[in-house]
């Protein structure tokens, strides 16, 4: 296939056999009839001294005027020679899925065209269930999720399908009250909440745990996801574990039946929603209330101690997490003194055999990064980077995929 520049050279050098940048090839045409195109009549005549100057200058300005065009002609080629190759050789690589982590994969995307400008990722943040749903339907290069894929839906897919863990971040229970005191709150109580038991800002259960505050007489608008959602998934697998009422009746899932509330889409959208709405409680990850400048209350953990969220904290949750070879795990309620309770991983779904040899290696190349230097970005984002040893087993899990 002929090169860039080979055809730029060839376009210059059909430029170079014509005329096209001298005065000579324009139309020829006497002075006169020129006058008279102009004005319908001719001008006066000039004088024989001003006619022998321009005589004399027209060699001069001719070969000036060649000189200039020729240059400009040089420079737009030069430009063509030196964006042509870049904008054409550019592969695309699509994902979705995820709201949880897209922004830290937004600024792992944007650094990497600086590592390889050679690949643009586009990234749809449509949440959890999308990122399956297109992965296993092959529409996506990969799909993004905040809760591990089921054996049901893995047995969907049609080739393996990879769990490549990246980050890990903290569930946080948001809330917009007047002022934005910092609040304690326990998981039987957010379980109440989130069942509707508990409708009152000064119940109770909630005053009980949070004395000196003032706490209005006003109605709880509880607020949860609307679409299928990593971010529920972490956040009703909680509730399942530390209330048997919870686990029976709603259960825990990227979606579920909620018993009240109302729904937003994205973690933007539960933001949003209680931005706008007073006395709104909801759940988000964590960047999402800062971004926002929401409230989030400490939350007692399996120690008994309530813990601020933070990736300190969702380090030392995922400091006692089992994990399969597989990478499938959850790490809520984890046990420890300083270990938040509502944190979960989020993944990266990758077929272990790519259709596209091309874009596979692209990806791989990717992967291995984020692995080596994206996890160096986590702690500015609010994110958990996974612990070292968990990066090896990782890096070793990407070598397995074929293109």
């Amino acid at each position: 296939m002929e090169s860039q520049k080979q055809k730029a050279m060839n376009v210059l050098g059909a430029l170079n056999k014509t005329d096209s940048c001298v005065a000579a090839t324009l139309p020829q045409t006497t002075a006169a009839s020129r006058r008279t195109r102009l004005t319908g009549a001719p001008f006066p005549r000039r004088s024989e001294q001003d006619s022998r100057l321009l005589s004399e200058l027209k060699p001069a300005t001719t070969v000036l005027s060649g000189i200039l065009c020729r240059l400009g002609t040089l420079l737009g080629i030069t430009i063509m020679i030196a964006l042509a190759p870049e904008a054409s050789a550019q592969m695309l690589i699509n994902g979705a899925g995820a709201t949880f982590p897209y922004p830290i994969y937004s600024k792992w995307f944007d650094e990497y065209t600086k590592v390889d400008p050679s690949v643009r990722f586009n990234y749809q943040s449509i949440g959890s269930g999308g990122g399956q749903r297109q992965i296993l339907e092959q529409t996506v290069d990969f799909g993004a999720s905040d809760g591990p894929m089921s054996d049901e839906n893995l047995a969907k897919a049609p080739g393996k399908l990879l769990h490549i863990p990246t980050v890990a971040g903290a569930v946080v229970i948001t809330y917009n009250l007047k002022g934005n005191p910092k609040l304690k709150l326990d998981g039987p109580t957010i379980v109440d909440i989130y069942m509707g038991k508990i409708t009152k800002w000064n119940d109770p259960k909630i005053a009980r745990q949070n004395p000196g505050v003032n706490l209005p007489n006003e109605d709880l608008v509880v607020v949860h996801r609307s679409d299928g959602s990593g971010t529920t998934y972490i956040f009703t697998s909680y509730l399942s574990a530390i209330s048997n009422p919870w686990s029976q009746e709603v259960g825990y899932n990227t979606s579920v039946k909620w018993p009240v509330g109302l729904g937003g889409k994205g973690n933007e959208g539960v933001a949003g929603l209680v931005k706008q709405t007073p006395g709104a409680i909801g759940y988000v990850e964590l960047i999402y209330a800062m971004q926002n400048k929401l409230a989030y209350a400490d939350l007692k953990n399996a120690d008994g101690k309530y813990i601020t969220p933070s990736p300190e904290s969702v380090t030392a949750a995922m400091a006692t997490a089992q994990i399969p070879d597989d990478f499938r795990f959850k790490m809520v309620n984890a046990p420890g003194a300083d270990a938040y309770p509502i944190a979960g991983a989020t993944w990266l779904l990758v077929y272990q055999h790519q259709q596209n040899a091309a874009k596979g290696k692209k990806l791989v190349e990717f992967l291995k990064w984020a692995l080596a230097d994206g996890e160096k970005m986590a702690r500015s984002l609010d994110y958990a980077p996974l612990p070292e040893n968990l990066q090896k087993r990782v890096l070793e899990r990407i070598e397995e995929i074929k293109y």
